[in-house]
């Protein structure tokens, strides 16, 4: 299994709307995102500070990923930017 990546929650953010999460809610400094299917995930939106790993991990999983997948799709993403 590959280790988490730092990331940045606008990074977090992008790759979540690439999976088809889009913002549902947002109270203070965190944001709800849902997808079609009624999946949830809450991000901590704290700028210029990264996302915690274990946070990142339970993200992961919330939405049904497996690491592997996020790391392809992060990676999908920053090319194409």
């Amino acid at each position: 299994m590959p280790k988490l990546p730092v990331i940045k929650a606008k990074e977090l953010i992008r790759v979540l709307n690439k999976l088809g999460f889009f913002e549902h809610h947002r109270v203070g400094s965190h944001a709800q995102f849902k997808n079609s299917g009624g999946k949830r995930v809450t991000v901590p939106v704290h700028l210029g500070k990264d996302i915690n790993k274990g946070t990142l991990g339970g993200i992961i999983k919330d939405s049904d990923l497996t690491v592997d997948e996020f790391i392809a799709v992060l990676k999908k993403r920053s090319k194409n930017s």
